[in-house]
């Protein structure tokens, strides 16, 4: 149960939003009194989203967060319209799996970086200022692979280890300017990008061998965690990345 009231009076806004986590994530934030701003490649999916988080006067954009450009000229658009946000949650990202010598792993490589690192680069980038005038809060989302490998996943894990770093550098960097960082490490969580694997037999088996709780998380699981990071009973947290993970990172 999400605490109603938390983020009232806070305009948050969530990338990757359409499906899975980041609408679990924007579903959980509404409910403790955030207006939501919904950015996604996906934006019939945004737009779902914000009716099951019943958000009154919500926005739904369709964005690449890989494009710089779009990226400014959202915030433009924000700031043009009095809808200049309080938190960014950089949750926008792929997952392309596949040996390292493989022909397409250099565009794998490619295409991944660009939308999980430099996605949340070019969205702090972009909302800043915004976020300076409003001593907001960003969350990254990461992953377990933040902090340990798994076979065939270079470009992601590298990825999410880039997202570990950013966020423990912009901590630091923003903290003076009154803006908390923090991120979220989501474990094997039952998403439309994971279901496929978690259907296998074999699969699920091996992974659930590493989880305390012998489980998968759900996307909800991740909504207390990113409203306590985005509310001001994390104001003295920064530099964090919380492991929502059944103990995944603990054996």
């Amino acid at each position: 149960m999400i605490p109603k009231g938390l983020l009232s009076g806070k305009r948050a806004l969530i990338t990757g939003a359409g499906q899975g986590n980041g609408r679990a994530i924007a579903i959980g934030m509404a409910q403790a009194g955030a207006e939501l701003v919904l950015a996604d490649l996906n934006e019939d999916g945004c737009r779902e989203t914000l009716d099951l988080a019943g958000s009154a006067g919500g926005k739904v954009h369709r964005l690449d967060v890989s494009d710089r450009e779009q990226c400014l000229a959202l915030a433009a658009t924000l700031r043009s319209s009095g809808a200049t946000i309080d938190c960014l949650v950089n949750n926008a990202g792929i997952l392309l799996r596949g040996r390292f010598d493989l022909p397409e792993s250099a565009e794998f490589w490619d295409r991944t970086l660009a939308v999980n690192v430099n996605g949340p680069y070019n969205m702090i980038h972009a909302f800043l200022p915004q976020l300076e005038e409003k001593k907001g809060s960003i969350i990254n989302i990461g992953s377990i692979q933040s902090f340990v490998a798994t076979p065939n996943s270079a470009a992601y894990t590298t990825s999410k280890g880039a997202v570990l770093q950013l966020t423990k550098a912009l901590a630091a960097e923003l903290a003076p300017r009154g803006i908390r960082v923090n991120g979220i490490a989501p474990g094997v969580i039952r998403t439309p990008m994971t279901v496929a694997s978690l259907e296998k037999e074999e699969v699920r088996t091996a992974l659930l061998r590493h989880i305390p709780m012998a489980r998968p998380g759900e996307p909800e699981e991740l909504a207390g965690p990113a409203v306590f990071l985005a509310s001001d009973l994390a104001s003295y947290v920064t530099g964090a990345m919380l492991a929502v993970d059944g103990g995944y990172l603990s054996v």
